[in-house]
């Protein structure tokens, strides 16, 4: 890479090789941080799934455009807390192992110990949320549950294909954090794009780490249709569809769009 140039792919290579000292330095610190990434969309999945419920009852309807407004504030908490999100990994060990930053061995360690820590993180911080007093006894229609009898229900193929919708629009607002200077600039992108994928209902995997295990302790287990044989096939399908969409058409496509020596670069 040119030593003068100072675009996206300077700043992702720089992100890339963080990630990387700090896995071989400290793997603990580096689930640490891939559990925070969990915690938070724990903490933005409840405050959106509550929400969501008083505005349905305010105004029939509405819930899901509050729902789909207050998550997205996940994503900003993971990116300025530096927390480790598998979906965005999917992206930038997908650029790592083009540009020979990492061999294809060493990012998908990387990022088999990301999303791992990511479950692990989103099981945990659901469990103990899901002892707090807003979400005892919730009625068995309310919106947290709806919302995940739903995904359930969905077909394998919708679960692939809106999982590469859902990362091509998650890494979609990585990369316009990353380009931009200005704080408030970065909030309101992050807003705005995520909330598309949020409304819209597109299954993200690391998202599902935490709503899923959240509906299944504040229900009791007595979610309809969640099954250890379906919870599993979203997360497979779901996870191979976010790869794509982020691990190959953003992150592969625009690697390669950056690569060479010519003037239009990122």
């Amino acid at each position: 890479m040119d030593a003068n140039y100072q675009g996206l792919f300077y700043n992702i290579e720089k992100s890339i090789e963080k990630k990387k000292q700090l896995f071989e330095v400290s793997v603990l610190r580096y689930a640490a941080r891939a559990m925070l990434a969990t915690l938070f969309l724990t903490l933005g999945t409840a405050i959106a799934v509550i929400t969501a419920q008083y505005a349905e009852k305010a105004l029939p309807g509405s819930g899901k455009f509050l729902y789909s407004f207050m998550f997205s504030w996940s994503l900003v908490m993971i990116i300025y807390m530096n927390a480790e999100l598998g979906t965005s990994n999917m992206m930038y060990t997908t650029v790592a192992v083009h540009r020979k930053l990492l061999t294809v061995k060493n990012a998908i360690i990387l990022l088999f110990a990301c999303l791992l820590f990511n479950l692990i993180g989103g099981i945990l911080a659901s469990y103990l949320v899901s002892l707090t007093a807003v979400f005892h006894d919730l009625p068995t229609d309310h919106f947290l549950f709806t919302a995940i009898e739903g995904k359930l229900a969905k077909t394998p193929l919708q679960i692939f294909i809106e999982g590469i919708f859902a990362n091509i629009i998650v890494n979609t607002a990585v990369f316009s954090t990353i380009r931009m200077k200005d704080d408030a600039g970065k909030i309101i992108a992050m807003i705005f794009i995520i909330f598309i994928f949020a409304f819209l209902g597109f299954e993200h995997l690391i998202a599902n780490f935490s709503s899923f295990p959240l509906a299944y302790f504040a229900a009791n287990g007595a979610i309809a249709g969640m099954t250890p044989s379906v919870v599993g096939m979203n997360f497979l399908l779901a996870g191979l569809g976010n790869y794509v969409g982020g691990g190959l058409i953003i992150g592969l496509t625009y690697s390669w769009l950056n690569s060479g020596n010519h003037v239009y670069q990122d």
